[in-house]
């Protein structure tokens, strides 16, 4: 007879299968998260806040395009809170294109390293801190860490005294590193041109109605702006590859007309932004602008069901166009003209390409004709002519883009729905910078905050710091006890 006594119990083989159950249950949650993972990211994980959203199309157009060997600097306090999505968005760019090299320096603790950048560099030992160096060949462009965020301030609250912070809105590091990338790949900027001395906004203001933030988004793309007086005896300057001209409120003389008219049969780029003051104001250019197959039409069109009185929505673009990415966006723009394509019966020999831009709904009137059936109206144009055949402008092909507004463009509504990432698109056709018509911008910077009494602090801390490693003790404790027996 055997009297031997099981090796197992049942208590025994119960604990046993619910540890393999468990455990297998664990491994399973692990294998079906890491599939997860890579079936929503494909090969690449996105880890930080701040940069999981890949890199824009014009960006990717720009990092594709560079030959030469690029190296980035990351000149930085590694323990600064902007510095992990720093890293994380230039691993982007080096996993796009391994010609762009990325080195760190920490200038706190790596002090042999950081004076060898210093010297490299030429940089200061007091304010040239948290830097991003881009250095292709020996062309060199340096941005500052503290450019990188936009911040506001921000009253801090609960508060017992008035006390503010610098909270942080928006992140620009892709929209600074690409244009630093255009910067050291092209030696030299192209050059706007902003006509002044007819009632334009000024260039360098920072009023609303100012055109300092659209000289900012140009700068973006590398293109330097500068004021243009057409009053003297000088032409159009050679250097000009764009000539900008932004909501005149008085009659262009005679020859300044002449200059212009020059200039575009040269193969000149035009950007002209009219606004309601032309009606009772006429500027000069139309007459010049209907040859090349555009009509400004004195008249305000509005939209009350969208926009309201003084304002138009615009949400129907020509996706033919360079306005193509915008066809899920809005503009917002103030008491538009209508700008239409010139209805030749007969078009004239070589005559220019042109295209109706962007739309106002179905909806709209005209201010001047309240009781016309409403329907939509053209809000913009561009056209394109190239050199007749045999024949050499020494400009290049001819562009143009006219709006009924100026205003969508000021400091204050540039700002509003998609009016800055117009800008961009229409500088780079205009100035045929094909791998920059996909807009970058800054990206909203989203911030979670915890607040807490001290009641609550103290007990989170007790949670932590007891609670938790005790239970897990006490879990292994049980775990050693019933092993045991």
């Amino acid at each position: 007879m055997n009297n031997s006594k099981p090796s197992f119990t049942p208590g025994r083989r119960w604990t046993v299968s619910f540890d393999v159950i468990l455990r297998t249950a664990l491994v399973l949650a692990v294998v079906v998260m890491v599939n997860y993972l890579g079936a929503k990211f494909y090969s690449r994980f996105y880890l930080s806040s701040q940069t999981r959203v890949q890199l824009s199309s014009r960006t990717l157009s720009v990092v594709h395009s560079i030959t030469n060997q690029i190296t980035v600097t990351v000149y930085y306090d590694k323990t600064d809170d902007w510095y992990p999505s720093i890293i994380a968005l230039l691993n982007e760019y080096r996993s796009a294109n391994p010609k762009i090299s990325v080195r760190t320096v920490d200038y706190l603790r790596d002090a042999g390293e950081a004076q060898k950048i210093k010297a490299q560099y030429k940089l200061g030992s007091a304010t040239d801190k948290d830097l991003v160096i881009f250095d292709c060949e020996g062309r060199v462009k340096v941005v500052n860490g503290k450019a990188i965020t936009q911040v506001k301030l921000e009253q801090v609250p609960n508060a017992t005294e008035r006390e503010f912070r610098r909270k942080p809105v928006a992140f620009n590091g892709e929209m600074m590193f690409t244009t630093m990338l255009l910067a050291v790949i092209n030696p030299k900027p192209l050059k706007s041109y902003f006509l002044q001395g007819h009632g334009e906004p000024s260039l360098s203001g920072s009023q609303e109605a100012d055109y300092q933030t659209f000289s900012a988004v140009l700068a973006e793309s590398y293109i330097t702006t500068e004021p243009l007086m057409l009053m003297n005896d000088a032409p159009v300057p050679d250097d000009c590859n764009l000539l900008i001209i932004a909501g005149p409120q008085t009659a262009f003389k005679e020859a300044e007309l002449q200059k212009i008219d020059q200039y575009l049969t040269q193969g000149g780029r035009l950007f002209v932004l009219f606004n309601y003051f032309s009606i009772k104001h006429p500027t000069g250019l139309e007459p010049i602008l209907q040859k090349w197959g555009v009509n400004v039409i004195p008249d305000v069109v509005q939209d009350l069901n969208q926009g309201g009185e003084n304002s138009v929505v615009v949400t129907d673009f020509n996706p033919q166009t360079f306005a193509n990415p915008l066809t899920q966006l809005a503009l917002q723009m103030v008491l538009p003209l209508p700008i239409s394509q010139v209805d030749w019966k007969n078009p004239p020999a070589n005559a220019p390409k042109v295209d109706e831009l962007a739309f106002s709904s179905p909806q709209s009137k005209l201010m001047g004709d309240p009781a016309a059936a409403p329907r939509s109206y053209p809000l913009m144009v561009l056209v394109e002519q190239k050199a007749a055949p045999g024949v050499a402008n020494t400009r290049g092909t001819t562009r143009i883009v006219v709006t009924g507004d100026s205003f969508f463009l000021d400091n204050q509504m540039i700002k509003a729905g998609a009016n800055r990432d117009f800008a961009g698109y229409a500088a780079n056709w205009l100035l045929d910078h094909t791998v920059l018509l996909e807009g970058i911008g800054p990206r909203p910077v989203t911030e979670f905050r915890l607040v807490m009494t001290r009641d609550q602090q103290k007990n989170v801390r007790w949670l932590l710091l007891g609670a938790l490693p005790g239970g897990v003790l006490l879990f292994g404790g049980l775990v050693w006890l019933v092993r045991r027996k």
